[in-house]
């Protein structure tokens, strides 16, 4: 199978309402068009606002299948927050991701493995685990919980060659020490 960038996404923090508190979040991604560029600590025009747990050297952009897209549109029409079809599928970065992939699945992809991108070169670095601000965006409050049982969770990458990135570059995966499978340490972590 191909692999491939569908969406760049960016997204600024801002202030929202969960569970009756104000928070801040970046956690709204849109797609960008054209070139963007990818920095040490991720690309240009998008804010993370919680670093503990998002940012930093090791986590500067987030990376998500678009495979699963069709799961979390199924699931939204079925809670009756979106409508069935067409109308109801969720736009790249809805997942609060920066890259919306194709091609690499958390089950294939290993701490270590770097992605040769054709303006730069990422290297998956950890899982993502949802909190409640992914119930927030699905609308839902068990939207982290689907998330853990399906270990459909997308992965953090670290940049190890700044450059630029866009929708619709293709992408070659440089297998790493394989020691390490993404799914694998979600699914540790998950257990406690």
């Amino acid at each position: 199978m191909e692999r491939s960038v569908i969406s760049v996404n960016t997204g600024t923090a801002r202030d929202i309402e969960v569970a009756g508190r104000t928070v801040r979040t970046a956690y709204r991604k849109l797609p960008v068009p054209g070139p963007v560029e990818v920095r040490p600590l991720g690309l240009a025009g998008d804010e993370q606002v919680d670093l503990e747990v998002h940012g930093g050297l090791d986590k500067a952009v987030y990376a998500y299948p678009q495979e699963h897209y069709g799961f979390w549109a199924t699931v939204r029409a079925q809670a009756k927050l979106a409508p069935w079809g067409e109308q109801g599928a969720l736009p790249p970065g809805s997942l609060g991701e920066n890259l919306t992939i194709r091609g690499l699945l958390e089950a294939d992809a290993w701490v270590g493995d770097r992605l040769r991108f054709p303006g730069c070169v990422l290297a998956v670095s950890a899982p993502r685990f949802p909190c409640f601000k992914f119930d927030h965006a699905m609308g839902f409050r068990h939207a982290s919980k689907l998330m853990a049982q399906s270990g459909w969770c997308g992965f953090y990458l670290a940049v190890i060659e700044p450059g630029t990135i866009a929708a619709g570059d293709g992408f070659e995966l440089l297998p790493g020490p394989r020691e390490v499978g993404i799914r694998e340490l979600f699914e540790a972590r998950r257990r406690g």
